[in-house]
């Protein structure tokens, strides 16, 4: 029976050893950036909202980030609207020529198309999940490494304009990975791998592998997967099956020579809709996600 106690104890111990204290992501601290961004309202260029979210993350980010760029741009769509755009960068480690690139959107869909009440559809997406939660665990991995500085460097890339336009012809969609991806120089700045987090907060979290990510960035995908399964025990979430093949901010990166690859949960009901709000993310979620990005990280 003493022996049996023992056991138990120790077993205790190690849960412990891996319980939210000792994480270096605040999963809670996480969702609370999801709300707050919500509360600014849908995120769709050239409105109020877009602007103060906007303002918000770079002022995130000039406190925990080494240097903070903003690379502004205006995109002229298939309509002739002219949108203001702004991708923001934190980079840690500025001086390190080795580098890890981390990317998340930041603009919400203009339209709920996905929604399956017509006048709903031209109505602006809540974007608490697609948008909210890959921008929160962006910037709790900015708080982790704000704490304790990486041994390589990271950028964090906040690209915008990815959700504005139509994904089936290609059209005002992905503006922001496609002008960062576009004022790349040929060697310096280039990451050494890039890793997409999108729709990574959806409180029934089933992560499967993605189609083009497997196809052109496999040892990318392996090195999360192993991270995700063999160091913190998250198999249950990250899957290693493809799943879906899906068009993302990974494109243009691969595009551009950059190892890139998509962590996304597309299984998501709310996709596209205005039921996509803070009620269908929660922080135990983004923790499993955050706990995920900082390890790679560390690794």
């Amino acid at each position: 029976m003493m022996r049996f106690a023992a056991v138990i104890l120790l077993l205790a111990l190690g849960c412990g050893a891996r319980g939210p204290r000792d994480r270096e992501f605040d999963g809670e601290a996480a969702y609370g950036y999801v709300v707050t961004q919500v509360e600014f309202g849908p995120r769709i260029p050239n409105t109020d909202g877009h602007r103060q979210t906007g303002d918000w993350i770079r002022g995130r980010l000039e406190a925990t980030a080494d240097t903070v760029e903003v690379q502004a741009f205006d995109h002229v769509t298939v309509d002739g609207d002219t949108l203001r755009l702004r991708n923001f960068i934190g980079r840690f480690r500025p001086g390190l020529p080795d580098r890890i690139l981390y990317v998340a959107h930041w603009d919400t869909r203009p339209h709920a198309d996905n929604s399956a009440n017509l006048g709903q559809q031209r109505l602006p997406v809540p974007g608490a999940n697609d948008g909210g939660s890959g921008v929160a665990v962006l910037l709790g991995v900015a708080d982790a490494l704000r704490a304790r500085p990486p041994e390589v460097g990271v950028d964090l890339l906040f690209v915008d304009g990815e959700d504005y336009g139509d994904f089936a012809v290609a059209k005002d969609v992905l503006l922001g990975s496609r002008h960062y991806a576009a004022q790349l120089a040929d060697a310096a700045g280039r990451p050494l791998f890039a890793v997409v987090w999108d729709l990574v907060g959806d409180r029934d979290l089933e992560i499967y592998q993605e189609g083009n990510s497997v196809a052109r960035a496999p040892e990318v995908v392996e090195r999360v997967w192993r991270v995700a399964r063999d160091e913190l025990g998250y198999d249950n979430v990250f899957h290693d099956e493809v799943l879906y093949t899906v068009t993302d901010d990974h494109i243009p990166l691969l595009d551009a020579g950059i190892r890139a690859i998509d962590v996304i949960d597309l299984d998501y009901p709310a996709w596209h809709t205005t039921d996509d709000t803070v009620d269908k993310v929660s922080a135990e979620s983004l923790q499993i996600v955050g706990d995920v990005a900082v390890a790679v990280i560390r690794q």
